[in-house]
């Protein structure tokens, strides 16, 4: 499970390469890190980092930088960057409603939020990633023409998802209940938890939007 933990996993992400440490000193010095003025995207909760490294082993004209709050999922990810050593990626370790003052405003490209945490009580929404709060710390952050792609198995959190997107007044390019037998499949990338879900025959649900 997500929240078990892995012994040495704290002192493996201190002493990673990959991993960011000072993340709050690297706000507007992304390109410099990177070496290169090629576009950053983000995934907000990464999980074990499948769906950022495919993606960022498919575009290395793209940089990307993976967040994930939990020690324990964060060092799979690394496990795995550590064999394939990717240019193009790295990690942070840090709570999500901090990401203003990682990134400088207009410095990310794009945002991926991928099976996010549903948070289903109501008195704990604010938390949920896709909130008219996190919505309004994204817009800081995206470059013009930058958006998001959220994708979940959560109903519920998809039609909160899609009311927020309302609320903060974004644009919604496209909205699609199955993803997997919809028009938009082709080029779609999976996440572990898309991959068994779906092959449960459970829909996925995803939303591409940006502020307006």
């Amino acid at each position: 499970m997500r929240l078990r933990n892995v012994k040495g996993s704290r002192d493996v992400i201190a002493s990673n390469e990959y991993v960011i440490r000072d993340e709050q000193n690297m706000k507007g010095k992304w390109h410099e890190l990177f070496g290169n003025d090629n576009p950053i995207h983000i995934e907000v909760g990464m999980g074990k980092g499948r769906f950022i490294m495919d993606m960022a082993r498919l575009n290395p004209d793209i940089n990307y930088v993976g967040i994930e709050k939990f020690s324990s999922v964060l060092v799979r990810a690394i496990e795995k960057q550590e064999i394939e050593k990717l240019p193009n990626l790295y990690f942070i370790r840090m709570e999500a409603e901090y990401i203003e003052n990682v990134f400088e405003k207009g410095e990310v490209s794009y945002i991926y939020l991928n099976f996010s945490d549903p948070w289903p009580k109501d008195r704990h929404a604010k938390r949920r990633l896709t909130s008219v709060q996190f919505l309004e710390r994204y817009e800081k952050i995206l470059a013009k023409g930058g958006g998001v792609t959220f994708k979940t198995d959560n109903r519920q959190l998809f039609d909160f998802t899609v009311e927020q997107a309302d609320e903060a007044g974004w644009n919604k390019e496209s909205v699609t209940y199955d993803l997997h037998n919809s028009e938009y499949v082709e080029g779609n990338v999976m996440t572990e938890y898309e991959e068994k879900f779906s092959s449960m025959g459970n829909p996925i649900y995803r939303i591409v939007y940006s502020p307006k």
